[in-house]
């Protein structure tokens, strides 16, 4: 029954940025940008930025390796909208660095409709990224997400009111967030900190710490070295 599926996916292609760029050009084609236009536009990205390649590999990691219900790689790469959209965002990005930022503004928009996340293109986002189930997901223009990072459906990084300028979260790496946290501002997440689910953030996190509530408050110390890692929502106190 998959036949016609998985063979244009996934068994035609010679190489994983193959399989990878037809897969999200058949995602977001449009009658304005279509499925071959899109797929010349992939194929460029990852030609001059080999990074963007190894990051989607690390992504693809994360999920196997944090995500109890991913069995097996395929996963994430054929149906899960968080990775499928962090890849498309990684496009995105690259078009924003290169001055070519309608055309990236365009694919947000289009990323927010086939995904139901909405990433500014201008977003700064690191490698070994878990976005677990993605609907909702917000991160504005200038939050910067450090490295092997974990978060849940619903979260937002976004600003405060109508401040201008560097206005989004900064967030460390290692860190860990809840489903439904809402991080506001620019503040400072610091490394390997944890973000209790439904929490709103209005200011900076230590390192290594717990925070909870409305608005968020330190609970406790991290019990993990490594929260996004473990994927332990439980939220310690002294």
């Amino acid at each position: 029954m998959l036949a016609t599926f998985m063979h244009p996916t996934v068994l035609r292609h010679g190489s994983f940025g193959d399989a990878l760029a037809a897969l999200l050009a058949q995602k977001l084609a449009c009658p304005t940008l279509t499925e071959t236009t899109l797929r010349k536009i992939i194929g460029q990205a990852h030609a001059d930025e080999p990074a963007l390649l190894e990051a989607a590999v690390d992504d693809l990691l994360a999920f196997c390796e944090r995500d109890p219900a991913c069995e097996r790689y395929s996963l994430p790469f054929l149906y899960y909208k968080g990775y499928q959209g962090l890849q498309m965002h990684r496009i995105g990005h690259w078009l924003w660095r290169q001055q070519r930022r309608e055309l990236a503004r365009y694919l947000q928009s289009r990323i927010s409709e086939v995904f139901a996340i909405d990433i500014h293109p201008a977003a700064r986002i690191g490698v070994g990224i878990l976005i677990d189930h993605a609907t909702s997901l917000v991160i504005g223009e200038t939050a910067v997400v450090g490295d092997n990072v974990s978060m849940l459906h619903e979260v937002t990084l976004g600003g405060t009111g109508k401040d201008s300028g560097d206005r989004h979260p900064k967030v460390g790496n290692g860190v860990l967030i809840g489903a439904g946290a809402k991080i506001l501002g620019n503040v400072r997440i610091g490394e390997c900190a944890k973000v209790g689910a439904g929490s709103v953030v209005l200011d900076d996190v230590p390192a290594h710490c717990t925070v909870a509530g409305v608005p968020a408050r330190p609970v406790g110390p991290c019990s993990s070295e490594q929260p996004a890692l473990e994927m332990d929502h439980t939220l310690e106190t002294n």
